[in-house]
């Protein structure tokens, strides 16, 4: 243990018996996440009677007596490297960047460096640093890694608050291409659905009931239909959730190609027959783009739009379909 972890020990009551252990901690330390309290336990930091316990999983029972230690987090700075960026826009409070399938935004476990903020930092310099959050400065929205397409990033605190008032109002304009396995029966329509982690694995997240998710709403329209075997759509969201479009097409039973999280097989096998079928099954990232981009200026109050190309691989994607 450092010198400057802290130690809470918790007390198992009746209501807690049965249940699993990173549950029960976090009824009892709410200002922590059950990821976090998860992680704390598989590296050893959950004692009980001395003995240390490793499985998250684990059942507790009445009166048991829990020793949690939580070092101290040390947020560690991201350095600069210099990446190159497609910088669609940029002035003294902002940045838009259209990123590369492929690239992680900001360091996290496993990608420490080579993020978009190692990028941003070496392109904006110092100034940029702690902007909203020491790992994560001028971020306030994300994509995920193999997700391609638009983003802004802020230059400066007031920038940082504003767009992060309008993303949390909903007043940013943002619209994605997805390319999915099968067609939509209802070529424009509407999706609902709560979305939390799923309750079979903890790494993905789902459709769940209301009380155990966040609202999501995810509006689309057929664009291209290749067959019954794939479409082409515009979608875009009323909200913001993790994995919201990957989630929400594949509860509806199109999952998105090349999704290695929620894809399924059914959905692969459609598409093996020929060199293409077999082009489109291997597809190595989920097919999804955020091809549009909308907001106010944070400062000058001017409308901005951008608008971003299909990368060369959702071309050659598109181009495969067509042969199916």
């Amino acid at each position: 243990m450092t010198p400057d972890a802290v130690t809470i020990v918790i007390r198992a009551s009746t209501g807690d018996a049965g249940q699993r252990l990173d549950r029960v901690l976090a009824q009892h330390l709410p200002l922590l996440s059950r990821t976090r309290l998860k992680r704390l336990i598989e590296t050893g930091q959950v004692t009980h009677e001395g003995a240390v316990l490793r499985d998250p999983s684990q059942r507790v029972r009445y009166d048991q007596n829990f020793v949690v230690i939580l070092p101290e987090i040390e947020d560690a700075a991201p350095v600069a490297q210099p990446i190159a960026l497609d910088i669609r826009f940029e002035d003294a409070h902002l940045i838009v960047i259209d990123k590369p399938a492929g690239m992680v935004v900001h360091p996290a476990p496993g990608n420490p460096d080579g993020t978009l903020v190692n990028a941003l930092l070496a392109h904006c310099g110092a100034s940029l640093s702690g902007i909203g959050g020491v790992r994560r400065p001028g971020i306030v929205h994300r994509l995920d890694k193999d997700t391609s397409g638009l983003m802004v990033v802020a230059k400066t605190e007031a920038a940082h608050h504003a767009l992060s008032r309008d993303f949390a109002a909903r007043r940013i304009d943002r619209a994605y291409t997805a390319f999915v396995w099968g067609v939509p029966s209802v070529p424009a329509g509407e999706i609902s659905g709560n979305i939390g982690r799923s309750g079979v694995n903890r790494k993905k997240m789902a459709v769940v009931a209301n009380e155990k998710g966040k609202p999501a709403v995810t509006r689309y329209r057929v664009e291209r239909a290749f067959n019954v075997h794939a479409a082409q759509l515009e979608c875009r969201l009323a909200t913001g959730r993790t994995h919201q479009i990957r989630v929400h097409f594949a509860h509806l039973g199109h999952p998105l190609i090349g999704d290695p999280v929620y894809g399924t097989r059914s959905g692969r096998s459609v598409a093996r027959t020929g060199l293409s079928g077999e082009q489109v099954a291997a597809f190595p990232r989920q097919a999804l783009h955020a091809r549009l981009l909308g907001f106010t200026h944070p400062v000058d109050k001017r409308l901005l739009e951008f608008e971003s190309p299909l990368p060369a691989d959702l071309r050659e994607l598109a181009r495969s379909l067509e042969q199916l």
